[in-house]
């Protein structure tokens, strides 16, 4: 009985401990976004780390509605991408190296948006899979150059076998494998990763824009008031 109580003693002394211990942290400084106040984003093909070719047109095409939905004008993706193609460019890598200034003499946006893909796609090992689509993006105003807002995020999928038998686990696998392929996972994915790099209301999220009735009214900006 001794030792339950001295058990418990210690560990609510840890736990107050650490709870002494946790720091909230850092404002996000958003000084820069306050002072541009961007209305308009042109979304650039994002650059891509992955192997997976069709990554950056998936990310592209979901980062529209996120955008839209806090309050922005996203200028048409397909149009702008016409447009470089137009100019003999076509590769993400090439879109991210075109100046501002040609950006702003062409397009006339208040800010650009840079989004890099880290990770896209299917590894197995063995007898089990992950699906993963890990993205960072910045917003940087197109006059100055200035960085208004980074951020990054993550969604991520992972398959077990639940099976007990090897061969089990090998048929799960295959099975995975080929209804993956078939329903594209990480396109689901990309829907998912891009919802939550550009959601709102959190300690460093893009702010609402002022196409949004919640422009100024962002949580993280009235946190302490």
């Amino acid at each position: 009985m001794k030792n339950s109580l001295k058990f418990i003693a210690v560990t609510l002394l840890a736990l107050f401990f650490v709870g002494c211990s946790f720091k909230e942290p850092e404002p996000y400084d958003y000084s820069a976004f306050l002072q541009k106040k961007p209305r308009s984003i042109l979304v650039l093909m994002p650059t891509n780390d992955s192997t997976e070719v069709s990554g950056s047109a998936a990310v592209l095409a979901n980062s529209v509605a996120p955008l839209s939905e806090a309050g922005y004008y996203v200028f048409p993706v397909a149009l702008v991408n016409d447009t470089f193609k137009q100019n003999g460019i076509t590769e993400p890598s090439e879109i991210a190296a075109v100046p501002l200034n040609k950006l702003d003499k062409i397009f006339h946006a208040d800010s650009v948006l840079y989004i890099n893909i880290k990770d896209y796609g299917t590894s197995y090992v063995i007898v089990s899979s992950s699906t993963k689509v890990v993205l960072e993006a910045k917003l940087v105003d197109i006059k100055s150059g200035a960085t208004l807002w980074q951020g990054e995020a993550e969604a991520a999928e992972d398959s077990g076998s639940g099976q007990n038998s090897l061969l089990g686990m090998l048929v799960s696998a295959v099975i995975t494998q080929v209804a993956n392929t078939i329903s594209d996972r990480s396109y689901d994915l990309a829907v998912r990763a891009d919802a939550y790099l550009f959601s709102r209301n959190c300690h460093d999220c893009i702010l609402y824009g002022p196409y949004s009735p919640h422009y100024g009214k962002d949580a993280q900006l009235h946190k302490d008031r």
